[in-house]
């Protein structure tokens, strides 16, 4: 059968037609060997945005773009258990990779994570990990498979193997004002996953203003096609909703989002960071198996977090990848020369949060790129972000600046100042989780 002429795709979809599993693939076959130039790929691209997929279409996508490179098999691998992971959709201050990866690993799970970088406000797990000197995120299969074996967990980046039609159709999504897509970002976000073999995986969708889900209702709208549609391709998943309404924690930026990670692991942490990431991890610990109720996983992962199960298997991951032989005696993680506080200016209650704000403010620190391929500081960002509804004095640090100069410092100061407001009450308090979207039963 002949294969099916690209604007003949395009032309059905910009009639709002569905398109059939050969077209998509057919489409997804022209993004890794060519047969789609770039300006069909875009107009396609486009047609999807306007026009929509249905779950069968944005399966068929999915399944396809998958199975575009290289799928993970970890049959034969030797692994202890069931293998599972998280995906983020981002956010200010999101470090919950790094401890829900060896928590989970610490209860029985094999976590591959395969992970990304910064992109716009939000900041990316392999830039927060690259900031310990050492530390490889790009491995080959046999290390990853060796890593997971010994360690439980391995957070890396994508070879250049796994779901390449995903790498050049993101490519042109990024420059033809596409980015939005949902079936689109579904597709990006999922076919990476099923490549990595998992057998389940939570998805954490954000809320608020420092995500890229604005509203709730945008949220609900990703996170349903994320769940549907890893569902009609096999991958039991469920997205928790949670509030992106301030930093996530109390640092934003690569080098000190990491200390308060290697912090938390072995003390209380952040209140907020602490509930969300026992959360995820209860409700994967129960889809993989490992535990009967989400109840249940929360208490087996609150019981490797504090006893320092997880702690332990965080440092094995670090050597086994290159990092410091012994992360908690020293991590070696770079510190700026610059430190400046950003006072308060009146006595009140932290009431407002710009936290997309924040995370340009660290952007503009050197700690996140304005174009792909720019090098990032790792030692720049925000410490000591307070959060919302707490009593403040006048004069007091509401953040601290981490810079490499006096003038990025002093600018970065008056961004915060702009995007924390004091007020003469504290805000009504917020729910951090808001909710969750699942497969429905049977």
């Amino acid at each position: 059968m002949a294969e099916p002429l690209p604007q003949e795709i395009v032309r059905r979809k910009r009639d709002g037609l569905a398109l059939s599993a050969a077209e998509v693939q057919s489409f997804v076959r022209g993004l890794v060997d060519g047969g789609w130039s770039d300006a069909q790929a875009a107009a396609l691209a486009m047609a999807v945005l306007l026009r929509g997929m249905d779950t069968a279409e944005t399966v068929a996508l999915t399944a396809a773009m998958t199975r575009s490179g290289e799928v993970l098999d970890w049959r034969d691998a030797g692994l202890a258990g069931p293998v599972l992971d998280k995906h983020s959709t981002g956010g200010v201050g999101d470090k919950v990779s790094l401890l829900l990866a060896p928590i989970v690993a610490a209860c029985g799970g094999c976590v591959p994570m395969i992970s990304g970088r910064g992109l716009g406000h939000t900041g990316g797990t392999l830039d927060k990990l690259e900031a310990l000197p050492g530390y490889t995120t790009q491995v080959d299969a046999a290390r990853l498979r060796r890593v997971l074996r010994e360690v439980g967990c391995a957070i890396v980046g994508a070879s250049d193997r796994l779901a390449p039609a995903d790498r050049r159709l993101y490519a042109i999504r990024d420059v033809t004002a596409t980015v939005e897509s949902v079936p689109l970002i579904t597709a990006s976000i999922l076919s990476k996953k099923l490549a990595a073999g998992l057998q389940a995986l939570v998805l954490h969708v954000k809320v608020g203003n420092g995500a890229f889900c604005t509203t709730r209702a945008e949220a609900e709208t990703l996170a349903r096609a994320l769940v549907d549609v890893a569902r009609g391709a096999g991958l039991p998943a469920l997205a928790l909703l949670t509030d992106m309404d301030q930093v996530l924690g109390r640092s934003a930026g690569n080098a000190l989002e990491l200390r308060e990670a290697l912090d938390a692991l072995r003390g209380p942490g952040c209140p907020r960071l602490r509930a969300v990431t026992l959360a995820l991890a209860g409700r994967l610990l129960h889809l993989g198996g490992l535990a009967a109720d989400p109840a249940q996983g929360e208490a087996q992962a609150a019981r490797a977090w504090d006893g320092g199960a997880a702690a332990e298997r965080f440092a094995r991951m670090v050597a086994a990848l290159g990092g410091p032989r012994d992360v908690w005696r020293d991590a070696g993680l770079p510190v700026a020369p610059v430190q400046l506080p950003v006072a308060a200016p009146r006595a009140g209650f932290v009431g407002a949060m710009d936290t997309r704000a924040l995370g340009l403010a660290v952007v503009s620190l050197g700690g996140g790129r304005r174009r792909g391929g720019d090098a990032i500081d790792p030692r720049v960002g925000l410490a000591q972000v307070l959060p919302l509804g707490r009593a403040v004095t006048a004069g007091e640090p509401l953040a601290v600046v981490h810079a490499a100069d006096a003038a990025t410092a002093e600018a970065a100061v008056q961004a915060v100042q702009q995007a924390l407001r004091v007020d003469e009450a504290p805000p009504p308090a917020a729910p951090l989780c808001l909710g969750v979207v699942q497969a429905p039963p049977g």
